[in-house]
């Protein structure tokens, strides 16, 4: 399969200018000021000026679904292709939150593998909110070893009433695990760590960095912007050296809308390829009475992430600025070299963008998965 994209305005994320792509297979082979000739059967688009950035990397989603939290029958159903796709989305990371019960590894690993025989590019972590972690192997540092689609471990839960309350030397044996197998198996192994509403914020991690050699990179709390001290906390942090995380559906009544809390960020003198932000895609958005009872509950999409990306265009930020927190710093943290950036030998997963900003094509590994704004590949049972 050969695809030449031509007369796109290529950001890389750093700014290129007009230039021509050709990709073949799940790669892009070429990309120059002229249009190379191209006498083997392509397909061919043109993107008329339009902007080409790498496709978007969702390092927090549900695959297998979220939800439970008031009962059976609010658990979330595993989260189809197109959702991913038709958001720009073209590679995620699954995880287990609150049900790490009926929930398992194994099904998450399966989901993986589900979505990569669809042409989409798929991780997950091991374990979930609660300790000791539900693995597939019985050790975290075992499954991020051996098991291929499992780059690191979470999202184990803190300061949050439905955690398991881990103690600091609880949390400092599972990130040594993560830590150890990073080293062993060059993959992220990191720990990824889920913000609930909790007055001790991050303190276990600052206790963490204070008490033991584990290095700042293995931790990596998300859901910073869900409370306005949790971001104070967590920018101290990416000064020390771990990367923090902003979800995208989170509101503005007690913490920072998420556009607000990238452009908080970019504000400060703060290491900018530290932040990230992702969707929680598939996952639950409960709202709780102070008695701990639900008292509402909705479900969170890829998209959102995506309309935060349209919201910062539209107000006229600098792309270059926060495309990073989009693409190439979540592929630093989770260690995917071939992802996050456009480049010769890059994977060919790309976003073309019409005249307005708005996502027209999506490319996942060298794939049409939406063209001219039509998804035209679905998922098995779409």
């Amino acid at each position: 399969m050969i695809t030449v994209i031509k007369n796109a305005n290529v950001f890389a994320p750093k700014a290129l200018g007009i230039n021509h792509l050709v990709c073949a297979g799940s790669k892009i082979i070429y990309i120059g000021k002229t249009l190379p000739a191209m006498d083997l059967p392509h397909e061919e688009i043109d993107a008329d000026g339009g902007m080409l950035t790498p496709g978007f990397i969702d390092g927090h989603t549900h695959l297998t679904g979220g939800g439970g939290e008031a009962g059976f029958s609010t658990r979330v159903p595993p989260v189809p292709l197109s959702k991913f796709t038709r958001a720009g989305v073209t590679t995620a990371v699954g995880l287990l939150g609150t049900d790490d019960i009926t929930r398992s590894t194994e099904s998450l690993v399966a989901q993986v593998y589900a979505l990569r025989e669809e042409g989409f590019s798929a991780y997950c972590y091991t374990g979930g909110y609660h300790l000791p972690p539900t693995t597939l192997t019985g050790s975290v540092q075992t499954d991020i070893v051996f098991i291929e689609p499992v780059v690191g471990v979470g999202e184990l839960a803190i300061s949050d009433h439905r955690s398991s309350q881990p103690t600091l030397n609880e949390l400092l044996k599972i990130a040594s695990q993560a830590h150890v197998a990073r080293l062993m198996s060059g993959k992220a192994g990191m720990l990824h760590l889920h913000l609930g509403d909790g007055e001790r914020g991050l303190g276990l991690i600052r206790e963490a960095l204070s008490q033991a050699e584990i290095p700042p990179r293995t931790y990596n709390p998300t859901h910073i912007n869900r409370q306005k001290f949790l971001f104070d906390e967590a920018c101290d942090l990416a000064k020390q050296g771990c990367w923090v995380d902003v979800t995208a559906f989170e509101s503005g009544d007690v913490g920072y809308d998420p556009a607000d809390a990238l452009l908080r960020y970019m504000q400060q003198d703060l290491p900018q390829d530290k932040l990230t932000i992702s969707s929680d895609g598939g996952g639950c958005l409960p709202d709780f009475h102070p008695d701990g009872s639900l008292a509402k509950m909705d479900f969170a999409d890829s998209q959102s992430m995506t309309n935060v990306f349209y919201e910062l265009i539209d107000n006229g930020e600098e792309v270059t600025r926060f495309l990073p927190f989009f693409t190439q710093n979540v592929a630093q943290l989770m260690n995917f070299h071939n992802k996050g950036h456009i480049s010769v030998g890059a994977d060919a997963d790309i976003l073309i963008f019409d005249k307005q900003n708005r996502i027209e094509h999506v490319i996942a590994l060298g794939q049409c998965h939406v063209k001219h704004k039509q998804q035209i590949k679905k998922g098995t049972f779409e």
